[in-house]
């Protein structure tokens, strides 16, 4: 989750900064401004990477629910993201759906024989 917030602070942050690697379309049905665009990915961003400290400094379960809930809507908010930078969606929406899968599957516990 740390990793995956990260990378998406960093998209946000890059986003904010008008960089130019960003292509814009015109007709896109999702029109925000590429500063918006920054903000909506680096707030949930920053919320990932402090529910991925929790989850693994205290076990908090709090920090599974936050992460399911916001790591599904990162996965959507990349999904929208894809006419901008669709290799860097790409990437961000498998680890989001990885991340999901490991925060449903719960810790397991191993049996001894």
């Amino acid at each position: 989750m740390i990793f995956g917030g990260a990378m998406a602070v960093f998209e946000g942050i890059a986003a904010i900064t008008k960089d130019n690697l960003f292509v814009a379309t015109d007709n896109y049905v999702f029109r925000f401004s590429l500063t918006g665009w920054g903000w909506i990915h680096l707030i949930p961003g920053i919320v990932i990477v402090l529910a991925g400290c929790a989850l693994l400094f205290n076990g908090a379960a709090w920090a599974r629910v936050v992460g399911i809930v916001l790591l599904g809507l990162g996965a959507l908010a990349n999904f929208l993201w894809l006419p901008f930078y669709p290799f860097w969606s790409i990437v961000l929406i498998a680890i989001n759906v990885f991340i999901l899968w490991a925060l449903c599957m719960g810790p397991q516990q191993e049996e001894w024989t």
